[in-house]
């Protein structure tokens, strides 16, 4: 799995969706643009909920998304894997295989 790559078909999907659906796309960037906002959780910390339920999904594109997003927010490389360890002991051996799109991810985009 190439993280980048990954970040390009998330991007072309939108865009496709955009041009053929405006007002579902506008939906639901608005519902994802006000769902992340800080408040009682930080961005960081919605960041590394959706990056678990990313791995739990099984969703390569996810976690590619949602470890970028964290690290942006501020996430180091230990608490995104600590993220990917809480997985694994709520979803198993599954999720301990998802490690992989984790750690790729975390070395591609980990710019420290």
């Amino acid at each position: 799995m190439d993280p980048e790559k990954k970040m390009e078909e998330i991007s072309r999907v939108m865009q496709e969706a955009t041009k053929d659906n405006k007002e579902f796309m506008k939906s639901f960037m608005s519902l994802m643009q006000n769902t992340m906002m800080p408040g009682s959780l930080s961005l960081k910390n919605k960041e590394l909920i959706a990056l678990a339920l990313s791995m739990a999904a099984r969703c390569e594109w996810c976690i590619s998304y949602h470890v970028k997003s964290a690290l942006d927010a501020g996430a180091t490389k230990k608490e995104l894997m600590e993220t990917g360890y809480v997985t694994v002991l709520m979803y198993g051996s599954q999720a301990l295989m998802e490690m992989n799109s984790l750690i790729d991810a975390i070395e591609k985009f980990d710019k420290k």
